[in-house]
């Protein structure tokens, strides 16, 4: 019972980080564009400086969850990727060109990266005795307060004026209010949870990952192809008529049944594993299907419930790859190696939710239907494997 009391205290701990961590550069996110043309930044560089951070968020991942399971230095990762991915942030406010700002873009994004193979490994150690999937989904639940928060944050502080330079140096309060948050959890965090990687177990498992790891990856892979960007669902209900004040609402109640759903299904995947994983990607399947036939351009919004349900079910599934798709990850890989299959997970993840997002564009352009239809057939080839595959593993 103490054990249990300590795990879920050191998870609750970890999701206040993510709050914080998410008010921080969330917030900055929000902003950066217009920042950067005010320093002088053309929109060609704009548009190479984000995507070149995205691809530098994914792509070390998969190096740095490696380097956390062949050193072991799991907090030690944690710690540098946190401190470079907060303090770039507010660091931003003191910049005067735009080159110097592109740089901590970077840098921000690759803090992240260097990170998030790290913490999951350790926040994996700690769910182990309050159940996984409802440690992860209390974490992704607290991460989505504060990814809503942070642009109302920033959003304010523009509002009374206090200007680009302002409003981000303001942010250098939740960035160390997380820093400190941290060095609490590894304060607190009982030693067998998060030490348990040395254990004699754990150095007896394969040096590879298993292959289920694989089987469940490409599923993975699948399921992030047919997300719908949030932007083109917006574009859509825009041109169908939508007032774009309303936008922000629907994406608002996009984030809030995220974070229900990741409560919801982290402690339905604890009782039923994969199948519940397949359960989320069958309604998240008809995201983008129910969106569309709500409204087209010319024709107006038709049905406003379907509208509703659409982004809800869009909200469910963000839910699900939030939480419990890392917590499955937790079940299904050793603990020696989790790092790895972190890093491997969030990479090729991002790499297929770019390959489908251009995918799904361009039969946008063609059709919306086509688009919507396409989405829902990726979302549950992915579901038919995560129930293959809940048959055979279970928790």
């Amino acid at each position: 019972m103490q054990h249990e009391h300590r795990a879920l205290r050191s998870v609750v701990l970890f999701g206040i980080v993510s709050l914080l961590a998410d008010v921080t550069y969330e917030s900055a996110r929000s902003i950066i564009g217009p920042y950067m043309a005010v320093l002088g930044a053309s929109a060609v560089a704009i548009s190479v400086v984000a995507g070149a951070g995205e691809l530098v968020g994914y792509g070390v991942r998969i190096v740095s969850g490696r380097i956390a399971d062949r050193t072991q230095r799991y907090w030690l990762l944690v710690w540098i990727g946190y401190a470079v991915n907060l303090l770039a942030v507010p660091l931003l406010a003191l910049v005067g060109r735009w080159e110097i700002a592109a740089v901590l873009v970077i840098a921000e994004r690759l803090g992240k990266a260097i990170r998030v193979p790290a913490r999951d490994a350790l926040l994996a150690q700690a769910t182990q005795h309050i159940g996984h999937g409802k440690g992860f989904g209390i974490h992704e639940a607290l991460d989505q307060i504060g990814a809503v928060t942070g642009p109302l944050l920033v959003a304010t502080a523009m509002a009374v004026g206090l200007g680009y330079r302002g409003a981000l140096g303001l942010l250098a309060i939740p960035a160390l209010a997380a820093l400190g948050a941290l060095r609490l959890i590894e304060r607190t965090l009982p030693p067998a949870e998060h030490t348990s990687v040395h254990s004699s177990e754990s150095n007896a498992a394969p040096a590879a990952l298993p292959p289920t790891f694989y089987r469940f990856l490409i599923a993975a892979c699948f399921a992030a192809a047919g997300m719908v960007d949030f932007p083109l669902l917006a574009y859509h209900v825009h041109a169908a008529g939508v007032d774009q004040t309303l936008v922000p609402l629907l994406y608002a109640l996009a984030m809030g049944v995220d974070a229900l759903a990741a409560l919801v299904l982290g402690r339905l995947f604890d009782r039923l594993g994969l199948r519940i994983l397949a359960a989320a990607s069958v309604l998240s399947s008809f995201a983008a299907v129910l969106v569309v036939a709500s409204g087209s351009p010319g024709a107006g919004i038709v049905s406003p419930a379907a509208l509703a349900m659409g982004i809800a079910a869009w909200g469910v599934g963000m839910g699900a790859h939030e939480s419990i798709l890392r917590a499955s990850v937790a079940v299904i890989v050793p603990p020696r190696l989790r790092g790895s299959a972190f890093g491997s997970l969030s990479a090729w993840y991002g790499v297929a939710w770019f390959l489908g997002s251009s995918l799904l564009g361009v039969l946008y352009r063609w059709h919306p239907m086509a688009m919507a239809l396409a989405a829902a057939v990726l979302q549950g080839g992915a579901a038919a494997m995560w129930f293959v595959a809940g048959r055979t593993h279970t928790n």
